[in-house]
């Protein structure tokens, strides 16, 4: 019994993970952490999208998405958010509470309403993470999730956003935005936090996730392209763990 104990053991948190680990379109990302953490150093968000492009570009790319920019946390923002939420009263460019990764907070916050409130949205952080990557562009890594409502944090008990389960599909979603406007040349994937069943962010959400980051090269000098996005290819293995994770997922809580 203890050998098969630790034989799966092995197999489950050492073995399959390496195996499943890629980093071949933007090697450098292999030393960085995947997950973002709040104010009292508790994990946060996991990083799941990244962007490859200057900053004018990254927000000419977002402008072109319709995802709006967000408003800088304040007093004046915060009792304005508040008032979105408690009297369903639009507020679009409504402030993202910090993240921090590396160390500072996000560069670039941006969102995307789901309703006329601000109390479901869909929001991303971005941070810039490398000046030149593969591209000799600059890297961003971001962190995207959608608000579902406002409630008590399960570990603090402060009033926050709850957010959705399926990070992979507010993923998706902004991706799609970005490429719909014609701001991207190319999409691809590297590790991320890795295959996740039961994950859970800096509120206590519960969040699942095929672990992967999705990083889309945009245009340069916010010219729009009209042809297809090119899809550099995952390694065999990724990309068998991807298309077993889908059938998975489909059946998981939303």
């Amino acid at each position: 019994m203890l050998a098969i104990v630790l034989a799966y053991t092995a197999l489950a948190y050492i073995v399959l993970p390496a195996f499943w680990t890629h980093y071949e379109h933007q090697k450098r990302l292999a030393n960085l952490p995947m997950v973002t953490r709040t104010a009292q150093g508790i994990p946060g968000d996991p990083i799941n999208v990244g962007l490859i492009g200057s900053e004018k570009e990254v927000l000419c790319a977002m402008n072109a998405a319709k995802w709006l920019p967000a408003d800088p946390v304040t007093f004046r923002s915060s009792i304005e958010i508040a008032g979105s939420v408690l009297l369903d009263r639009a507020y679009p460019d409504a402030p993202v509470s910090n993240l921090f990764y590396l160390g500072r907070r996000e560069d670039l916050a941006f969102e995307k309403p789901a309703g006329k409130s601000a109390d479901r949205r869909h929001h991303v952080r971005f941070w810039k993470v490398m000046d030149k990557g593969e591209e000799q562009r600059p890297v961003w890594l971001g962190a995207v999730t959608f608000d579902k409502g406002v409630g008590v944090s399960h570990f603090t008990g402060a009033i926050t956003h709850h957010i959705d389960a399926n990070l992979d599909a507010d993923r998706e979603l902004l991706a799609t935005d970005i490429e719909a406007a014609g701001m991207a040349t190319a999409r691809y994937q590297v590790t991320g936090v890795g295959l996740t069943l039961t994950g859970r962010n800096g509120g206590g959400d519960l969040y699942y996730t095929d672990g992967e980051v999705w990083i889309l090269r945009l245009v340069q000098d916010c010219v729009k392209q009209t042809g297809p996005v090119r899809m550099l290819p995952s390694p065999p293995a990724t990309a068998l763990k991807d298309q077993i994770w889908h059938v998975i997922a489909t059946s998981l809580p939303k």
